[in-house]
């Protein structure tokens, strides 16, 4: 029997009548939830529902303007994050944060001790760290360098630094997003003995399968108000969805592929490093009227293949051949005159500028052409009416073109970056963890956008750390491992598991890099 079968389990926080307002905006609007010691509640909810805002209240960065929060029979201090922690609540970001060129056990006993302490006890420390790593199925070495460690290992090591400060309330955000599918399965593990421990977990996460297998109550948002409360094991996918979503959720039918001419294509390309792996002798065709899914755990070569690409980074041997024809010199500018539809990987850091308007982000890639300018001058008349096109044509959630970026939703952010790659229906298209921290509906409109792509002749390359969108979308499977390519596979020829074996680099053939 779980928490939340049992009343009489200790309710270990309370948030009552939680309100925040933006100006016009109400982020949160009367918002009450709790949680119960040893119990596992999921917080769903679509991009801007208000998730992000609450957390930020609970943990102190924000002050709500109206309502408390209890922990453990305690009124929390509002806006306070050293209260936050003081009361036992943790929290896992999705984007870790560590400090690569710190140990392990730096990292965890960072901010711990006064910088006055003569004795930082790190004896004490690392014998304490290795026994909480051995309790819960958290083994990673107290003195290997972050900079060393795989993405799993740099989450347990969030993990591990929460419950060293001794965290009774464990706030994971999108915990599986850059994990394997034995990384997710050796997390859920853990999870299941922390909560046998005590502890409490609030499971942020767009992945419904997870949420049904590891929460015992969910908690939906949409548009800033408490949408339902269910049960885990009483709901259905469909019907969380729905209440996400508010009302059916559309389902994507992907046909046959009809692959078409080679219209893009890789020889013999090795790169020096970006964000990970180098691309080591890699060789790629992408044809028309067809989707190639590239899978891989994240730092294997995606970033150094997407800069590539893109045109922000040069090939250090190899050629580019676009149409049958070399390319040249490659440059980002020349990438979007051959025919290049770009969505980037970050849509904050890369894909858009957040104190410039919507009208500006959407004209970014092409300010320069007649469409856009006039004797040297922007044409800001069009340059708006664009964007109008794009937030009607892309159902983007925001005020006006005059809007600023930084203030929409992750999900909003997106639908303008796609409004821009796809417009004059480029024959290349390379997306980059498109859906990344998008809820179901968003996901589900960026799928279709992309199959109406591959349906109308358009080359796709969909990079992602999702295997069910890789699996779900690709005509043509690659994985990428330390910077090499696996041989390809059509759609269904390999199970999650099996593409998680060769995203570890088992069984990967690692001379195969033709990808045709």
């Amino acid at each position: 029997m779980n928490a939340a079968d049992r009343p009489e389990a200790e309710i270990v926080l309370r948030l009552s009548g939680i309100t925040k307002r933006f100006g016009a905006l109400v982020a949160n609007d009367a918002i009450s939830l709790s949680l119960r010691r040893g119990e596992v509640v999921a917080l769903l909810g679509e991009n801007g529902a208000g998730k992000t805002t609450l957390m930020n209240i609970l943990f102190g960065h924000y002050t709500a303007d109206e309502g408390q929060i209890e922990a453990f029979g305690e009124t929390l201090a509002p806006g306070d994050p050293n209260a936050a922690l003081a009361a036992g609540i943790g929290m896992v970001h999705q984007h870790f944060t560590l400090a690569d060129q710190m140990t392990v056990l730096e990292n965890i006993v960072l901010g711990t001790r006064s910088l006055w302490s003569f004795n930082l006890g790190t004896a004490a420390a690392r014998d304490r760290i290795r026994a909480l790593a051995s309790d819960y199925g958290l083994e990673v070495e107290p003195d290997r360098m972050i900079a060393d460690l795989s993405v799993g290992e740099r989450q347990r090591v969030e993990i591990l630094k929460a419950l060293y400060r001794q965290a009774r309330i464990l706030i994971l955000d999108e915990p599986t997003a850059v994990l394997t599918p034995m990384e997710t399965e050796a997390l859920f593990v853990t999870l299941k003995k922390l909560v046998a421990a005590g502890l409490s977990v609030i499971f942020i996460s767009h992945k419904l399968g997870e949420v049904q297998s590891v929460s015992d109550r969910v908690v939906v948002l949409r548009g800033g108000k408490l949408a339902g409360e269910r049960k885990t094991a009483d709901a259905t996918r469909r019907e969380l969805a729905e209440l996400m979503v508010g009302g059916q959720l559309p389902v994507n039918q992907v046909g046959p592929a009809s692959p078409g001419a080679i219209l893009f294509e890789l020889r013999g390309i090795s790169t020096r490093t970006m964000g990970g792996a180098a691309l080591a002798n890699v060789s790629m065709q992408l044809r028309g009227g067809e989707i190639t899914g590239l899978a891989g755990i994240s730092g294997n070569g995606q970033a150094a293949l997407a800069a590539l690409i893109s045109g922000t980074l040069e090939a250090r041997e190899g050629d580019i051949v676009v149409h049958g024809e070399s390319a040249g010199k490659w440059s980002p500018r020349s990438a979007l005159d051959r025919g290049l539809g770009r969505i980037p990987e970050d849509r904050h850091a890369t894909g858009m500028i957040g104190d410039m308007s919507v009208a500006e982000n959407v004209i970014s890639e092409a300010y320069r052409s007649p469409r856009f300018s006039r004797m040297g001058f922007l044409d800001w008349k069009a340059a708006s009416a664009f964007a109008s096109d794009i937030i009607k044509a892309y159902d983007v959630k925001c005020p006006s073109p005059d809007a600023i970026v930084r203030l929409l939703s992750g999900g909003n952010m997106q639908k303008l970056i796609l409004g821009r790659a796809l417009d004059g229906n480029p024959d290349i298209i390379l997306a980059s963890q498109p859906t990344r921290g998008l809820d179901v509906g968003a996901v589900a409109y960026v799928h279709a956008r992309l199959i109406e792509a591959r349906d109308r002749g358009a080359a796709v390359l969909l990079i992602s750390e999702d295997l069910d969108e890789i699996q779900t979308l690709s005509d043509r499977i690659l994985v990428i491992h330390r910077g090499r390519l696996s041989k390809s596979s059509g759609r269904g020829e390999l199970s999650i598991m099996e593409l998680g074996e060769l995203m570890a680099g088992h069984g990967l053939d690692e001379g195969a890099s033709d990808a045709a």
